[in-house]
């Protein structure tokens, strides 16, 4: 059977490395997707080719059914979606058995350097035409907290807590007044996520941090001005900022922006959220930063 799916990226706004702990973050799916779409053959293989924002190939392997040995192409990228593919095939073993070949391409419409979900992304395209888990088929292959799994289903915002290992999702309203001051540049230094929280759990966690920064995420949906939010974010970009003993990337880097600077997802790398005057993209512009959307270009 044919099928093809497309599924948005995601941006993690708050409680970002304690979200693994449970705390109560805030996430958004952005306009930017992915698409899968697969075409039955019975040829008993697999051809897969991946396009990027470009629409040049970035991927294009070939796998045999029958035991998903790597038959083209073998090097990192088509080893770990080998393994994606081998984790949907044990949960369930109806999924691509030998006499479901055929070809399967995937578009972004979005850079794959930017960390707004190609792997999440991908993981739910698959995990919807695999029918299985999304989560499962996650935690199989990668680590962290399972919002980016969440947005790819979302139709807006959402409030993302682990409770017992298990997702606890809510839609929520938020849709802020001063959209017209919020900023996502990216800081073109990508970070691996798998990384990253193996180094947050190395550090000293507390129930008390995690409940703040709970509250904190209520606060940021509550934020009715600039001013609140931006308090928001200076007060959680200290809290992180002493779990991982790093300066904030404000600190850092834009000492002299007249906003407040908020770190998103691993810190160093991928976007940042802005929240200043409305002219901030020249700001940042200026600074050599050239890919700077805005809350609606973003959302």
């Amino acid at each position: 059977m044919d099928f093809n799916i497309s599924s948005p990226g995601k941006l993690l706004i708050t409680a970002e490395y304690y979200v693994v702990k449970g705390a109560l973050a805030l996430a958004i799916p952005t306009k930017f997707r992915q698409s899968l779409d697969f075409k039955y053959n019975a040829s008993n293989t697999l051809k897969w080719k991946s396009f990027d924002k470009k629409n040049d190939v970035w991927l294009n392997c070939e796998f045999q059914l029958s035991d998903f040995k790597i038959i083209k192409n073998k090097n990192i990228h088509s080893k770990t979606l080998q393994s994606i593919l081998i984790s949907a095939s044990k949960l369930n073993p109806d999924f691509l058995n030998e006499s479901a070949g055929g070809t399967v391409s995937t578009h972004l419409d979005f850079c794959r350097k930017w960390g707004l979900g190609t792997s999440s992304t991908l993981i739910y395209n698959i995990s919807k035409w695999a029918k299985i888990n999304p989560y499962e088929l996650l935690w199989a292959n990668f680590k962290g907290s399972g919002y980016d799994i969440a947005c790819a289903s979302a139709k807006g915002p959402l409030l993302y807590k682990l409770e017992n290992n298990i997702p606890i999702v809510k839609s929520v309203e938020y849709n802020p007044k001063y959209s017209e001051n919020i900023f996502f540049v990216y800081l073109n230094t990508k970070q691996d996520s798998n990384i990253e929280i193996d180094k947050f759990f190395k550090r000293k966690i507390t129930n008390s941090t995690i409940n703040k920064l709970s509250d904190l995420t209520v606060k940021f949906v509550n934020s009715k001005t600039l001013l609140d939010i931006q308090n928001c974010i200076k007060e959680h970009e200290n809290i992180i900022s002493k779990t991982l003993e790093v300066k904030s990337v404000k600190n850092k880097y834009f000492k002299d922006y007249s906003g407040e600077i908020k770190s998103l997802g691993a810190w160093g790398g991928d976007f940042i959220l802005a929240a200043g005057p409305t002219n901030s993209r020249n700001y940042f512009y200026n600074k050599g930063y050239k890919t700077v959307f805005n809350y609606k270009e973003m959302f």
